[in-house]
C-alpha cells in the first residue's frame, strides 16, 4: 500500500465520500432542469463534455502510464462511467430524483452483500436493503412509476457496480487521475451519441454555464473524489456507505424540484443512513486494530 494511504486518517475518506455525493445528487438536479431544453442525451453530452475536459487539463492524463493488466480494468472503468451517466439520466426523465438513485443503488448494495465476510457487515446491508423495500414505491403505488424509467435506473446501477470494481483495479497506481482517462473513454463514446439525439437544440453558448455547473458537480469534482477513496476504503465499505446517495438524492429532489416524499419513505431514508453509519464506526474500530497490529 503506497505510504499517503498508510497516513491518511481512517476518518477522512469517508468525509470526501460523503462530499462527493453531494456534489454528484445536487449536479443531477441541475441537469433535470435542463431536460425540457435538450434532453437526458443532450444532457448526457454537455456533462461528459466539459467534465472531461476540466479533468484533462488537472491531470494531464497523457503522462500516466498503464501496467497491461490494468488497461482492461481502465477501459471497463470508462465504459461503465459513460453508461451508467447516460442511463441514469434517461431514467430521472421519467421517474422522481430520489427513487431513480434507490433503484440504481442496487448496483454498489450488490457489490457491499457479495464483499461481505463478518456477520457485522450483513447487519449494515440488511439495514440498508430494508430501507429501500419501504422507499421504492411498491404495492399500489407501483402503477405510478415509468417502467422504462425505472429499468433505465436498475441499469445504471450495474454499471455503477461495474464501475466499483473495475475502478479499484484501474486506479490502484495513480488514483484520482485515473478518473481523466475514464472520462475520456466515456466522452469518445457517449458524446457523440448524445449531440446526436439532441440536435441543433446543444448548440446554444446560452447552455454553457449551465452545462459548466453539471459538469463540475456531477464529474470533474465527485468522480474525482471518488477515485481517491475507491483505492483507500474496503469493497464492501465503500459499497455500504453509498447507500446514502438514495437520501441525498431525495433531498436534493425536494429542495431544487420540489419532489416530496411520504413519511414512510423518509423513515426508510433513517434505516440506509443507519446501516452508513454502522459501516462507518465499523471502518474506524477495523483501523484501530491494524495499527495495534502492526505496532
Amino acid at each position: 500500500m503506497p505510504l499517503t494511504s498508510r497516513k491518511m486518517p481512517g476518518w477522512l475518506p469517508i468525509v470526501v465520500l460523503l462530499i462527493a455525493m453531494t456534489s454528484i445528487q445536487g449536479g443531477a438536479s441541475l441537469a433535470k432542469s435542463l431536460f425540457p431544453l435538450v434532453g437526458a442525451p443532450g444532457v448526457t453530452a454537455i456533462r461528459l463534455a466539459l467534465g472531461t475536459l476540466i479533468l484533462v487539463a488537472v491531470f494531464k492524463p497523457w503522462r500516466l502510464r498503464f501496467k497491461a493488466e490494468q488497461r482492461v480494468p481502465l477501459l471497463m472503468y470508462g465504459l461503465s462511467l459513460g453508461a451508467m451517466n447516460y442511463l441514469f439520466y434517461l431514467s430521472i426523465q421519467t421517474i422522481p430524483l430520489g427513487i431513480a438513485v434507490a433503484l440504481e443503488f442496487t448496483g454498489p448494495l450488490s457489490v457491499a452483500l457479495f464483499s461481505s465476510r463478518r456477520a457485522i457487515d450483513f447487519v449494515w446491508v440488511v439495514l440498508a436493503v430494508l430501507g429501500l423495500w419501504f422507499l421504492l414505491p411498491l404495492g399500489q403505488d407501483i402503477s405510478h412509476v415509468d417502467l422504462a424509467g425505472a429499468a433505465f435506473a436498475l441499469g445504471a446501477g450495474a454499471c455503477w457496480a461495474l464501475y466499483i470494481l473495475s475502478g479499484q483495479k484501474a486506479g490502484a497506481d495513480h488514483g484520482p487521475a485515473t478518473v481523466a482517462i475514464g472520462s475520456l473513454i466515456a466522452a469518445i463514446i457517449f458524446v457523440p451519441i448524445g449531440a446526436w439525439e439532441a440536435g441543433s437544440a446543444l448548440w446554444h453558448w446560452s447552455l454553457l454555464p449551465l452545462g459548466l455547473g453539471v459538469a463540475i458537480l456531477s464529474t470533474a469534482l465527485p468522480y474525482s473524489l471518488e477515485m481517491i477513496v475507491l483505492t483507500r476504503l474496503p469493497t464492501r465499505t465503500f459499497g455500504t456507505l453509498m447507500s446514502m446517495e438514495p437520501g441525498l438524492a431525495a433531498l436534493s429532489g425536494m429542495l431544487f424540484l420540489g419532489e416530496h416524499l411520504t413519511l414512510v419513505q423518509w423513515l426508510a431514508l433513517l434505516s440506509i443512513i443507519a446501516a452508513s453509519v454502522g459501516s462507518t464506526l465499523t471502518l474506524k474500530r477495523e483501523t484501530q486494530i491494524k495499527s495495534v497490529d502492526i505496532n
